[in-house]
């Protein structure tokens, strides 16, 4: 038989082998070396101030005190201070409103009647609720009701209701009370010197703390000190009287915080 001559083997080229060249190193700034300019367009923000008239005990002008805009001049927030009353009013409530239940009422726990052959509905107890006397079904038990307000919305509440009152001219800062006889009939004619009537809040210093026993007695009239009064109290009175110490006492309190 014929023999088949294998085709010859195909040598493989050896291609010479490429070098892979790398892209040239970016040169990496150090951070030393670079220089952050802060921008020039933002000022540092400057507390504002309002001026605001102080009176003397016979309504005459005796001078002016300046006001910080973060505490008197705030646009006012209707949803803040809703909020902040409703949760101050909430906190007076003591939630101990309490009723007995069917376990807790006085009476037997015998079967009233037999099950059955009487004809009347099945009762196991006097003590039911439906029966006279017996317990109250899901009626209020002892509760902690308590609701707590973050500060700084507290504090943005209360500028709030003190710029409420200074855009409806409705707060007065009043100096020279302690020239006044501490008598509830002087305190009476200076209120209506200076014209505030019904509902108003007074709101007094550490200097000014031995008039009060002349103005607390005054119908119509809330004696609160100045680290102790709130929105529910600024908002539920037609007036608002700072004497001029306690107005520095609270502004001071304030900016601080």
């Amino acid at each position: 038989m014929p023999t088949t001559k294998k085709p010859p083997a195909i040598k493989k080229l050896k291609l010479p082998n490429k070098k892979r060249v790398s892209a040239p190193a970016k040169k990496v700034q150090k951070a030393r070396d670079v220089k952050v300019t802060k921008p020039t367009s933002h000022k540092k923000n400057v507390s504002l101030k309002l001026s605001f008239p102080v009176i003397t005990p016979e309504g005459e002008k005796a001078g002016v005190i300046t006001l910080p805009k973060e505490l008197f001049g705030v646009s006012f927030n209707a949803q803040l201070v809703a909020q902040a009353v409703r949760i101050y009013q909430m906190n007076q409530r003591e939630g101990s409103a309490a009723t007995k239940t069917r376990g807790m009422v006085e009476g037997s726990t015998r079967k009233i009647y037999r099950q059955k052959g009487t004809g009347r509905a099945r009762h196991g107890g006097i003590r039911a609720p439906i029966f006279v006397g017996g317990g109250i079904t899901f009626g209020p038990q002892p509760r902690d009701i308590h609701k707590t307000m973050p500060k700084q919305m507290k504090k943005k509440a209360l500028a709030c209701a003190l710029s409420h009152t200074v855009e409806n001219n409705t707060l007065k800062v009043v100096d020279g009370l302690l020239d006044l006889p501490v008598k509830t009939k002087s305190f009476a004619e200076m209120l209506k010197k200076i014209q505030v009537d019904k509902r108003i809040l007074f709101i007094y210093g550490k200097e000014t703390g031995s008039i009060v026993r002349a103005i607390r007695n005054i119908r119509n009239v809330s004696v609160f000190p100045f680290d102790s009064f709130s929105v529910f109290d600024v908002m539920t009175h037609a007036y608002t009287v700072f004497t001029k110490d306690a107005l520095s006492a609270f502004i001071d309190k304030g900016m601080k915080e």
